[in-house]
């Protein structure tokens, strides 16, 4: 899910947003086309980019899943993915290839630019909705023999996965708009560092606003079972002007904290990696969420992500 400004906040100052607004709002843009499908959880649309021939925006229920450029996979629209692909690009030497389990289809955006980036990955991804990933597979074919796409629950599919057998997780799962409890919990997290080979790494999408309350939770409930733990966010989110996505990232081994830093320094929109320390001090007194008691991710304000 893209990270849009929360709507009429007394702060004309602020950056770009992380993402761009899908082409359906643009004013002064129209549509290439627009294909409309409904799907097992919702109303689908591809919503083709009046800027690139060959790329279209995914949203679902209105809120903005996706976007893809068949022409050229390493590109990255939404910020927070571009976030995760340098975390792709730092996690092994680079063509080396990767066992990722990726959480989350949407238009399966980042399992595309890891088959690009490090040709002979092996990669699942793991999509609730069947429909939907018929309509990416018939209108946005991958192609490409490492890539298994695959219908079910994330959670329970993430349990059918032996140990030490991966070495990327990335979870980035939205029923609506809103990540759902049951991926939020300690137990979770638990099983997915089982999966994880010793070195592996695990990035979450994980969207807040305010006072960041679930993001902060979240960090703490990873850190639980990771040596180390950092996050990628722009810095207008951290300060609680904006409802956005922080990037998760954490491993047994140590970080790429400052080449982070670096890549995304060069990204066209702001933002700041905190480690150590500094993310210590920022989830000062969060809790660790536990199945049973955990909720869902925020609901997005009025006007965020297409919605």
């Amino acid at each position: 899910m893209p990270d849009l400004p929360v709507p009429d906040l007394p702060v004309p100052d602020l950056p770009v947003p992380d993402l761009p607004v899908p082409a359906t709002s643009r004013p002064d843009r129209e549509a290439r086309a627009v294909v409309r499908a409904e799907v097992d959880h919702g109303r689908a649309e591809l919503v083709g980019d009046p800027d690139r021939p060959l790329a279209w925006t995914l949203l679902v229920d209105g809120t903005a899943q996706s976007h893809v450029d068949l022409a050229d996979p390493e590109h990255l629209e939404f910020e927070y993915v571009r976030r995760m692909g340098h975390v792709v690009d730092l996690a092994a030497p680079p063509w080396t290839p990767l066992r990722a389990l990726h959480l989350g289809g949407g238009a399966w955006t980042l399992p595309r630019y890891v088959a690009t980036t490090r040709p002979g990955s092996a990669q699942v991804v793991v999509e609730l909705d069947a429909a939907l990933i018929d309509l990416v597979a018939s209108r946005l074919p991958a192609d490409d023999p490492g890539l298994a796409v695959r219908s079910g629950d994330a959670r329970a599919m993430l349990a059918t996965h032996t140990a030490a057998s991966v070495d990327l997780i990335v979870l980035d799962v939205f029923a609506g708009a809103r990540t759902p409890a049951h991926l939020t919990t300690a137990e979770f997290v638990a099983d997915v560092r089982r999966v994880l080979d010793h070195d592996g790494i695990y990035v979450a999408n994980v969207a807040d606003g305010g006072t960041l309350d679930f993001a902060r939770d979240q960090i703490a409930t990873v850190a639980e079972y990771f040596a180390e733990v950092a996050i990628v966010a722009a810095p207008d989110l951290l300060s609680g002007r904006r409802f956005g996505n922080v990037v998760l990232i954490a491993s047994d081994r140590g970080l790429p904290v400052d080449d982070l830093a670096r890549r995304t320094a060069s990204d066209p929109f702001r933002a700041r990696v905190l480690s150590g320390a500094e993310l210590r001090r920022l989830v000062r007194g969060a809790r660790v969420r536990r199945d049973g008691t955990s909720s869902p991710s925020p609901i997005p304000p009025a006007g965020s992500w297409g919605r």
